[in-house]
């Protein structure tokens, strides 16, 4: 087979460090557009890219070209230094040290879309630690809680 062809459905997560709820309006929007602009130039199609106060999710196609975790150093760096120049209270913003990237289904993605665009009304009732250990637990993730939230 002369060619390489693939096409990896990835939905990323992580928050903000110790879960701070940092990211409001008006930067929401362009902290999303922002991300949305790096995974590009790493090759990696965004699809859908949102989250609430305190993290952040990411649909995206992974490039066959870069490995997952190139991705998330230059999205976490260059995001986190974006956000330390957008006003007095975000000089401090940092995002936790690790993440959670799953793959989609493509029959899933359309799910993961509408999930994401729901954040708002999904974290009024499950707080965002809730939320990742449910993720976990359908992706049959073993991990140990008193490292997952660093």
């Amino acid at each position: 087979m002369g060619q390489s062809l693939v096409k990896n459905y990835i939905h990323i997560v992580f928050s903000t460090k110790h879960r701070v709820p940092l990211i409001h309006q008006p930067v929401q929007d362009e902290l999303y557009s922002y991300i949305g602009r790096i995974c590009k130039e790493m090759e990696c199609q965004p699809i859908k890219i949102g989250g609430y106060t305190d993290h952040i999710h990411i649909l995206c196609m992974l490039s066959k070209k870069i490995a997952l975790m190139k991705l998330l150093e230059e999205v976490k760096s260059h995001s986190s230094k974006w956000m330390k120049t957008k006003g007095e209270i975000l000089k401090k913003f940092y995002w936790q040290n690790g993440y959670g990237a799953f793959s989609v289904n493509p029959s899933q993605v359309n799910i993961v879309i509408a999930y994401i665009e729901n954040q708002k009304e999904h974290h009024k009732r499950r707080s965002f630690q809730d939320e990742y250990r449910a993720i976990l637990r359908k992706y049959k993730v073993e991990y140990d809680e008193r490292y997952i939230w660093d």
